[in-house]
């Protein structure tokens, strides 16, 4: 009788741990809050580094940028966080964006991803989340 309760909590416990693995969120993926704090880090760096891109950013207040960007991404991934910014259309008024501006940070986030170690699966699933904002923030 104890063999047999003791293999029922072995199975139920192997289900429980198959359930969670599968129900993981992006968020919980990219490693919570400390890895979206990583990812944003990581690229307010490239940012910062790259003239195709950095002027847009002059006058920008980056620590309200940065709280702004991990509190965003942190609720497209489908974590505890509510996005409480302006919206992409109304943020991005007036920098004439372009597509080349666009691509130039998707290329320095997909090198932050690559740095942080992060499945090819779970970066295409990002920018999944990311790329209908092109619409909003490009120039027109």
């Amino acid at each position: 009788m104890v063999i047999r309760g003791g293999l029922i909590a072995a199975c139920l416990l192997i289900l429980l741990g198959c359930s969670s693995a599968t129900q993981t969120t992006l968020y919980q993926r990219l490693g919570a809050e400390q890895g979206i704090a990583a990812i944003v880090d990581g690229l307010l760096y490239e940012i910062e580094h790259d003239e195709r891109i950095v002027h847009h950013f002059a006058d920008s207040d980056i620590g309200r940028f940065r709280a702004m960007l991990s509190e965003q991404l942190c609720d497209l991934t489908g974590g505890p966080c509510q996005y409480s910014g302006s919206s992409m259309q109304e943020s991005h008024t007036g920098f004439n964006i372009t597509l080349a501006d666009y691509d130039a940070l998707v290329e320095g986030l997909i090198k932050v991803m690559q740095r942080q170690q992060i499945s090819i699966a779970d970066q295409n699933a990002l920018l999944a989340l990311l790329a209908p904002m092109y619409k909003d923030i490009s120039y027109r």
